[in-house]
């Protein structure tokens, strides 16, 4: 019946907020918001996150959010982020102070997810204060380089909010007293973020462990030079609760570690990237952290296989490992891993130039569970190690080859036919790798749907044709793969209904006809880069454009078929456009005026 609520008459407030709980965008929940009066208030408390850009007067536009928005617990502000200024155009059609203050207020806030508009200063300890006296219930605090926040804003932040469990300092200038006063008065703090505050030394670090290490779970440091062994053996003789640590400094050495080993037994995330730590760290580390589950080594020079060895045999539920650059260490190392932590599911190998065949094959025959391989810069990994993988993994969903020379169309073969639950293929520089892999991987991993294959020389249309007919793609990455043409994306525009998004930048011979079937085939695309795609004109993009209207990004710099004319048909056509990558001479003072604020230039007038 016309006129009649069959909502709000049955429906209690209790029942209502828990379904704009489960929504999962802002622009679900900003929907329904504008439902009805009751709608609005009752989507109003139930935001529980914002997020902040620079505004003008940060104190006065935190007090209204914290009008409309009371029961605010985690409050994002990032400042390292380029929004762009709103456009002038829109500036013009508002008059009076109060629509002045209403496009000012939506240019600096988002809600939950996205940001719009960079306001004209960063914030300061005036607005740090008022973030403490205006969310009574704030839980999580993130300043991610904030640089105008000192010690008295933190200090007075902190005497506000005792509720405080995570803070995020990155990349701000706080120093010492201000460190300390929130180990004073946050008692509750359980996630601290230090990474590249390069105001703190060991006495703010040590004042906050005093004062709150009881309930500290996760710690961050990164590029603090007055950070010494002296923080951490605080850190490991007060906080026994800790579970993840992350370490980034040329000033920690064993003693630090050692500290740490010995007294965080509850250490379940391990991230170092230390030079001076040898083995003697780490083989404390696997005697003492036994419920250790992610490790990541990143640049040591000096540790060997002993150190994996010790892992290996004390470190039981492991289930990530991550070697960056880790010169010393060996198949020998790798095995000691596979044998001792059969429950390792992620596996990632960068630049050890060490490791090779024998190490991969110890992991595909003992580590059954494995789901995730990423391999880059892995020169002495051979087919032999890959074929392995296929016939031990069969619950692999990911793998990630990056300048593997010796990987070839025999080894992706092996993968797709033992692993068919593949999901996620991203190949970069793999120059052995052609269409029978591929090919393979169509037949046979029919749940895959994010597929990159970067710079692959030997990939052509019957890879793509084959992949069309087996897999409903998602994504699709096809840049620098020169022997794709029209036949190859056309076959995947038919067969993936549900792509979002599209790179088929450097094809040089893919044209309009690809474009007129992306639009007709892929209702759903929110991201297309066709960068240096010198065939496609003005006609392929209006189309593009006409047909899918979901779309948010399109990069297309270095196409000289493309003017100014592509550039405003995709701005007027998408209404959900965010981001537009393109030369600056293609953008007419009109398209300027229309949409400055997602135009972003690939190259700025000096």
């Amino acid at each position: 019946m016309r006129g009649c609520d069959r909502i709000n008459g049955v429906l209690p407030d209790e029942l209502l907020l828990e379904v704009f709980r489960h929504l999962e965008t802002k622009s679900c929940r900003d929907a329904c918001s504008l439902v009805c009066k009751r709608w609005l208030s009752l989507e109003r408390l139930g935001r529980e996150t914002i997020r902040i850009a620079a505004s003008a007067s940060p104190e006065d536009l935190i007090k209204a959010l914290s009008g409309s928005f009371p029961n605010i617990r985690c409050v994002f502000v990032d400042e390292s982020i380029y929004v762009p200024q709103p456009v002038e155009q829109r500036k013009k059609r508002r008059t009076g102070r109060r629509a002045l203050s209403r496009g000012r207020s939506h240019q600096s806030v988002s809600e939950d997810d996205g940001n719009y508009g960079m306001g004209t200063s960063c914030l300061s300890d005036s607005g740090l204060i008022a973030v403490g006296e205006s969310f009574a219930k704030l839980e999580k605090l993130s300043l991610v380089w904030c640089s105008s926040i000192r010690d008295v804003g933190l200090q007075s932040f902190a005497n506000k909010c005792s509720t405080l469990k995570s803070l995020d300092l990155q990349g701000s200038y706080i120093g010492d007293q201000g460190l300390a006063s929130v180990g004073e008065c946050c008692k509750f703090l359980q996630d601290l973020n230090l990474r590249f505050c390069e105001g703190l030394t060991d006495t703010g670090l040590v004042q906050l462990v005093l004062g709150c290490g009881m309930t500290l779970k996760s710690l961050g440091i990164a590029a603090c030079a007055k950070i010494t062994d002296i923080s951490l053996e605080i850190v490991g003789s007060h906080c026994r609760s800790l579970e993840s640590l992350s370490l980034d400094s040329e000033f920690i050495h064993n003693i630090g570690l050692l500290a740490v080993a010995k007294g965080c037994s509850r250490l379940k995330i391990l991230k170092l990237q230390c030079l001076n730590i040898t083995d003697e760290a780490l083989q404390a580390v696997g005697v003492s952290c036994l419920s250790l589950e992610v490790l990541a080594l990143n640049g040591f020079q000096r540790f060997t296989d002993r150190s994996l060895y010790a892992i290996g045999k004390g470190c039981k539920k492991l289930k990530t490992l991550m070697l960056t650059d880790c010169y010393f260490l060996s198949n020998k190392g790798l095995d000691c891993i596979a044998v001792g932590c059969s429950e390792l599911m992620h596996v990632e190998v960068n630049g050890c130039h060490n490791i090779g065949t024998d190490g991969l094959k110890s992991i595909g025959k003992f580590c059954t569970r494995l789901s995730e391989l990423a391999l880059l810069y892995c020169q002495r990994i051979g087919s032999d190690a890959l074929s392995e993988i296929g016939k031990g993994c069969q619950f692999l969903q990911a793998v990630h080859l990056v300048d593997c020379s010796a990987v070839g169309d025999d080894s992706i073969s092996s993968i797709a036919k033992g692993c068919k639950n593949l999901r996620k293929l991203h190949i970069r520089r793999c120059y052995e790798v052609g269409n029978a892999g591929l090919i393979a991987v169509g037949q046979n991993c029919k749940f895959l749907t994010d597929l990159s294959l970067r710079f692959c020389d030997r990939i052509g249309d019957a890879a793509l044709i084959a992949i069309a007919q087996g897999c409903s793609l998602h994504h699709l990455n096809v840049s620098g793969c020169h022997e794709i043409g029209d036949t190859g994306i056309i076959a995947i525009a038919r067969g993936s209904p549900q792509l979002r998004s599209l790179d088929i930048s450097v094809l040089q011979s893919v044209g309009d006809n690809v474009m007129m079937e992306v639009g007709e085939g892929c209702p759903l695309l929110k991201d297309v880069v066709i960068s240096h795609c010198r065939q496609i004109t003005d006609t392929g993009v209006h189309y593009l454009s006409t047909k899918c209207t979901l779309l948010e990004s399109c990069h297309m710099v270095y196409c000289p078929s493309i003017t100014e004319v592509g550039v405003a048909t995709v701005v007027a056509n998408c209404s959900r456009i965010r981001k537009v990558l393109i030369e600056k001479s293609k953008v007419s003072p009109r398209t300027k005026r229309r949409a400055g604020s997602i135009i972003n230039y690939l190259c700025v007038d000096l």
